[in-house]
C-alpha cells in the first residue's frame, strides 16, 4: 500500500492510525519476529514524549539467546546489511500526551535496548517540541539504546532537511540532504561504540521497505513496515479514508 499524506487529515485522525499500527506492530513482533525470549507489550508512558516502542534483554546474553540470535535475525556484518540506501557512522501537541508504548522485555531480565518512534506532527509542531523529540533520540543513542524512527510528515522549517538530520546533527557535522522528490524519513540507527544510521529517504505514494531494528550493535531483525501499515489503516474510519484516498488519485 502506497503511503497516504497524512497532512490531509487531522491530528487526530494520525494518533488513530498510530495506535491501530503499534497494535500491529506489537502483533508482528511477537508472532515470531522476535527471537523467542523477547516479547512485546502495550503500556502507557506517563510524560509528554514517551516512545513508541521499547525493547529490552538482559544484561547478559545466555547460550540460549545465542542460538535465537544464529536463526532469527541477521547480522549487519555478514553480508546482509540492511536494504537503506544512505549510512552513517560517527563516534507541545495535545496527542503528544497521549503516547502509547510498546514495551519488549525477556523473560530473565528487563535491560531496554531499543526503541521504535513514530514521528508524530506535533513533535515538529514548534521548536520545544522538536528540541524534546531530538534530545530524547540522541539520549537514547548515547545511553546505547537502538533506534528505529519512522517519519511520514514532510520537514518543516525547524527540520528543513527531516528528521534525520535533526537527530544526527548531534553526532556529527556531516551535511545530510533529504533528495528533493524524497520528504520522508526512515532512519534505523545501531547505538554501539560506533554510532551508525541507515537512512531511506521516501514520499507520499511508495510503498515502505522492512526497517532493520537493532537488537546488537551487528545484530537486527527486519520490521515489516508495509506489512503492518496495510494492516492498521484497514481500521481507519471510511470518512477519513475517502480523503487519504483521494489525496492518492489526486
Amino acid at each position: 500500500m502506497p503511503i497516504h499524506d497524512w497532512t490531509r487529515v487531522t491530528a487526530g485522525t494520525w494518533h488513530d492510525f498510530h495506535l491501530a499500527w503499534i497494535a500491529s506492530f506489537h502483533l508482528a513482533l511477537n508472532d515470531g519476529l522476535l527471537p523467542a525470549s523477547y516479547y512485546a507489550q502495550a503500556e502507557q508512558i506517563a510524560g509528554p514524549m514517551g516512545p513508541d516502542v521499547l525493547t529490552s534483554q538482559a544484561e547478559e546474553r545466555t547460550p540460549e539467546i545465542e542460538t535465537e540470535m544464529s536463526s532469527g535475525g541477521l547480522l549487519a556484518a555478514d553480508n546482509v546489511p540492511p536494504r537503506t540506501r544512505f549510512v552513517a557512522e560517527s563516534e507541545l501537541c495535545f496527542y503528544i500526551y497521549k503516547r502509547r508504548t510498546l514495551v519488549i522485555r525477556q523473560s530473565s531480565g528487563d535491560q531496554i535496548i531499543a526503541l521504535i518512534e513514530l514521528v508524530s506532527p506535533g513533535n515538529k509542531s514548534t521548536k520545544f517540541a522538536l528540541r524534546t523529540l531530538v534530545d530524547k533520540a540522541a539520549e537514547a543513542l548515547v545511553r546505547g539504546y537502538h533506534l528505529l524512527i519512522v517519519d511520514l510528515f514532510p520537514p518543516t522549517p525547524r527540520d528543513p532537511q527531516g528528521i534525520h538530520a535533526a537527530v544526527w546533527d548531534e553526532f556529527s557535522n556531516s551535511d545530510f540532504a533529504l533528495p528533493p522528490d524524497e520528504p520522508l524519513t526512515l532512519a534505523a540507527y545501531s547505538a554501539g561504540p560506533v554510532k551508525r544510521a541507515y537512512i531511506e529517504p521516501t514520499a507520499v505514494g511508495r510503498e515502505l521497505i522492512d526497517m532493520p531494528l537493532f537488537l546488537e550493535p551487528e545484530f537486527y531483525v527486519n520490521v515489516p513496515l508495509e506489512a503492518t501499515y496495510t494492516a492498521a489503516y484497514r481500521g481507519i474510519p471510511q470518512r477519513w479514508k475517502r480523503v487519504l484516498d483521494q489525496g492518492m488519485q489526486s
